[in-house]
């Protein structure tokens, strides 16, 4: 195989040069972290701002809030665990499967390698001795590479899944719930609904820029969901406070 062949079939890489599946893996994590701390900034705010709609009192502000705060965190830590973990289970079947079939029949997982080298447009003389040379070389990470797409040595953590997935929503709910509880009782819920809003603004850019979306649309898109649940929710604070009392 000529030295051009080579490199078109397999890109050069540096050492200095980040790998591209941990580049994103990398973004991924944190466009998850974001809409994260997004969720826990608009279910804490819609909380405490209902509440504090109802009642001056710092106490049940803070209780109410802390809780929600408790309670969101440990959902969002138990369903990415969940989720993580099952994802998990499934790569590990799959790696499985696929040293099974590399014992027991390598001739065809070899012509499977090849035919997957030419379906990317190699010939077929390169393509079987990009696939040879890979083979001799590491067979069964050339083919969870090509074939499957995982890095046996990076499986997602389900423990750092969820701990990040905690972290990032009580990163956000901390923000309408010291905007609620620190200033005035007259200025608490105009303070937490601006605090909302350009923390959800800033989330929104992140959130876009991670994305390569269009950040005006994403950033009026989280504002105005998070305007529209504190409206709700002031609402219903107003109207069930006055009712029980």
């Amino acid at each position: 195989m000529s030295a051009a062949n080579a490199e078109r079939a397999e890109p050069s890489r540096h050492p200095d040069e980040p790998h591209a599946p941990s580049l994103a893996s990398r973004l991924n994590w944190l466009r998850a972290g974001v809409l994260g701390a997004n969720d826990g900034i608009v279910s804490t705010a819609g909380l405490v701002v209902g509440v504090a709609a109802a009642t001056t009192e710092r106490s049940a502000i803070f209780t109410a809030g802390f809780a929600g705060l408790a309670a969101g965190a440990v959902s969002m830590a138990l369903g990415e665990y969940v989720s993580v973990s099952t994802q998990r289970d499934t790569e590990r079947a799959l790696l499985s499967k696929e040293r099974r079939e590399l014992a027991e029949t390598p001739g065809a997982e070899f012509e499977e390698l090849v035919a997957m080298y030419e379906a990317k447009g190699l010939s077929d003389e390169t393509a079987r001795t990009v696939a040879r040379e890979l083979t001799d070389h590491d067979a069964f990470a050339a083919h969870v590479d090509v074939e499957l797409g995982i890095d046996p040595d990076d499986l997602t953590n389900p423990w750092q899944a969820a701990g990040s997935s905690a972290l990032s929503f009580t990163l956000g709910a901390l923000v309408p719930l010291l905007a609620i509880l620190l200033p005035p009782v007259h200025l608490r819920i105009p303070v937490a609904f601006v605090a909302v809003l350009v923390a959800l603004a800033l989330t929104g850019t992140v959130s876009a820029a991670l994305g390569g979306a269009q950040r005006t649309r994403a950033v009026l898109r989280v504002v105005l969901g998070g305007a529209l649940a504190m409206i709700v929710t002031y609402g219903i604070g107003q109207l069930v406070g006055t009712s029980i009392v």
